[in-house]
């Protein structure tokens, strides 16, 4: 009997600093996925970028989805991608789901390998992952677009001195935070609140990324929507983050799990219908296909929403607020699997017929 199951190759690791949020990702979308209509092939890339097959993730996989440990292992038998995705299309259609996030995976570099070898893969195109990824760009075309954000400047490494920072924080007022603009899950982030603090918060970030954005510090709420798509896309309800920390970081969102995530966030109708359409707005702007969860900033007696940052592949771990805005929705988790999946084709779809003549 023939096996008509699409073949998909679920790629996790990497080697950014969210290397760890990927592999934990991974276990939980592998869960949710149905193996009477995909044959999996889990794929990790390890800290030093090899790419292997997961051979403790298919042995688990084997047993049942239930076996999977919390986390994966981005280790096993060796691969090399191009040889790997060729034999792949040899055997059946193929679509990829490359759940990396940040620098060397989220940011439109493994996206256009995999354009290079003709796959369909989950999310969007190289184009909508670099500008979404890197922070300053993002910055530049959403202010093109006139949605509101917060006051903020970009520098390169070489710009940094002591004369520039100071000129920055008179500009846009302490505290500020400072970031890595090619970096995601807050890694990298910090607040600072005198000149001091500022100058090790860019010494800081500039471990992460040449280029960075200092922000003025915004008092307000935290307000995310998960969007999905392509050229019909839809919003989810908003859901509100707490923090646990004095900001939503890193140890906040993966480790200590002391945020509050309130799903549907305490808005009226009106500020739910503004948020929404924003997030629709975003997305489209920054060329984002698939998926992608829009993070803002509420001022209430202020300037109402501000965009804060874009992620185009957000994390799905079991505190994650993409999956849940959307299981709040009414969209369970394998729904929204199994609709990424359908996107991915589509696109792929699409794309093909402006790029074969």
């Amino acid at each position: 009997m023939a096996d008509d199951r699409i073949n998909l190759i679920v790629i996790f690791g990497g080697q950014s600093a969210e290397h760890d949020v990927s592999c934990v990702t991974a276990t939980h979308v592998l869960r949710a996925v149905d193996q009477t209509r995909y044959r999996i092939t889990p794929v990790g890339i390890d800290r030093e970028g090899q790419w292997h097959l997961a051979t403790a993730a298919v042995a688990a996989l084997a047993k049942g989805a239930e076996a999977l440990p919390d986390r994966l292992e981005a280790a096993g038998d060796n691969l090399s991608p191009t040889p790997m995705l060729t034999d792949a299309l040899r055997n059946g259609p193929v679509v990829v789901m490359p759940l990396l996030h940040g620098p060397l995976g989220e940011d439109g570099t493994v996206q256009g390998l995999l354009e290079l070898m003709d796959v369909p893969f989950v999310g969007s195109g190289v184009l909508g992952s670099a500008v979404s990824m890197d922070k300053a760009i993002a910055k530049e075309v959403l202010a093109h677009h006139q949605i509101p954000q917060a006051r903020w400047i970009s520098l390169r490494e070489h710009e940094v001195n002591p004369v520039r920072l100071a000129e920055i924080a008179h500009t846009l007022g302490l505290p500020v935070f400072v970031k890595p603009s090619n970096m995601g899950s807050s890694v990298g982030v910090t607040k600072a609140t005198t000149i001091d603090e500022l100058i090790a918060s860019v010494d800081h970030a500039l471990g992460y990324d040449e280029w960075i954005v200092i922000e003025e510090a915004i008092n307000g709420r935290e307000i995310e929507v998960a969007v999905l798509g392509n050229l019909e896309t839809r919003a989810s309800v908003p859901g509100e983050i707490v923090p646990g920390n004095e900001f939503y970081d890193y140890e906040d969102k993966y480790i200590a799990d002391g945020a509050q995530l309130i799903i549907p966030a305490a808005l009226t109708a009106d500020q739910t219908g503004t948020v929404r359409a924003l997030a629709l707005q975003v997305f489209a702007a920054l060329r984002c296909e698939g998926l992608a969860r829009v993070d803002f900033f509420f001022e209430e007696n202020g300037r109402g929403f501000l965009i804060n940052e874009v992620n185009t592949m957000p994390g799905f771990t079991p505190i994650s607020m993409y999956p849940k805005m959307w299981q709040s929705t009414g969209l369970t988790y394998p729904a929204l699997v199994d609709a990424l999946i359908e996107l991915a084709i589509d696109r792929h779809r699409r794309r093909r017929r402006n790029t074969k003549h």
